[in-house]
């Protein structure tokens, strides 16, 4: 569905700031692909480019085949009818009800008055806002002004819809009410979704692909549970651990917390588990076979894409000898085992 090669843009004030870098993707229809980055990134840079609301330097962007950078201005605004876009800060006409702009898009496109007053209640259904039509902007929750955002850029009947940090502005029951919508129309319509966001809570509810971007590059990409699974680059450990609570390890050792205090005999461990091996009864297999005592001191489990994956902070006592066969028994069945602090 979209395909992006060699993408850069540069932009040139006093000093020139490199937004996007040679920045190569291809994302599938039907995917809802996320590309997460802190601030200044290049992340927003790079969505605005798929719709040339930025225009690249250099570089292809192709949506259903056809080249937007080719394109004529004329041209162009007809294939951006099947791109819709929602921002962060809603983007509403306050003046207008919420009818009026969720027909906004239809104001040229050659229909009816009846036509478009069909539409607009289908979009209304659609969103969960069949009451509020005569409403206005400063009558709306941020939820529901997100979702006269996102009814309005499906006026048109996209294949495409971006979402720019479209979340950041809400809290966080109602983003999860909006990622579940978003959810509903990929899978009700067919939509292929591009989300960019800063929090990877985001990529990990809803996003099937993503890209992690640092200073105008991607550093990583691939499924969200391979990235959550397996992570490779730096800046990515740095995002999955906003969402977990096993990097705390690390300061109760920095700080010699009396729960990370060891005997001689005890060995302090970082246990991840992938997949199937969540629910096997390893722990209690393992102090049985090898007569090694395992205390969970934390842990924490959740589910990315229908598959569980979870890690536990134990501590293993016993003989050495035990304790690394245990290790061992461990990594053979897929668990990955990293030993923090011998006693």
């Amino acid at each position: 569905m979209i395909k992006l090669t060699g993408v850069s843009k540069t932009f040139r004030t006093d000093r020139e700031i490199h937004a996007v870098h040679d920045v190569s993707l291809s994302i599938e229809a039907g995917d809802i692909f996320g590309v997460i980055g802190f601030s200044g990134a290049g992340k927003s840079t790079l969505v605005r480019c798929i719709n040339l609301l930025e225009r690249p330097d250099s570089g292809q962007v192709l949506v259903h085949d056809q080249d937007l950078t080719r394109l004529t201005e004329a041209e162009l605004r007809l294939a951006r009818k099947k791109i819709g876009m929602i921002f962060q800060h809603f983007n509403l006409f306050r003046s207008r009800t919420v009818g009026s702009n969720i027909s906004f898009p239809l104001k040229y496109a050659g229909l009816s008055k009846e036509a478009v007053a069909k539409r607009v209640q289908e979009l209304l259904e659609l969103v969960g806002l069949e009451d509020k039509e005569t409403a206005y902007p400063s009558q709306l929750s941020g939820g529901q002004k997100q979702r006269v955002g996102i009814a309005r850029a499906l006026a048109s009947n996209p294949a495409v819809l971006l979402c720019d940090e479209a979340t950041s502005a809400l809290d966080p029951q109602t983003t999860q009410a909006i990622l579940a919508l978003l959810k509903k129309l990929n899978e009700k319509l067919g939509l292929t979704i591009v989300i960019i966001t800063h929090e990877m809570q985001v990529i990990k509810s809803i996003c099937h692909h993503a890209a992690v971007m640092d200073k105008g590059i991607i550093v990583e990409a691939g499924s969200v549970f391979d990235i959550f699974s397996n992570p490779q680059a730096r800046i990515t450990k740095d995002f999955i651990a906003t969402t977990s609570h096993l990097n705390k390890i690390h300061e109760l050792l920095a700080t010699d917390s009396p729960l990370v205090r060891l005997k001689p005999n005890q060995t302090l461990c970082h246990f991840s588990y992938t997949g199937h091996n969540t629910v096997d009864p390893l722990i209690s297999t393992a102090s049985v076979l090898f007569n090694v005592q395992l205390n969970i001191i934390f842990g924490d489990l959740d589910i990315i894409q229908e598959t569980p994956l979870g890690g536990l902070i134990i501590i293993l006592e016993g003989e050495k000898a035990a304790v690394e066969h245990t290790v061992q028994w461990f990594v053979e069945r897929g668990v990955r085992v990293e030993e923090l602090k011998h006693g």
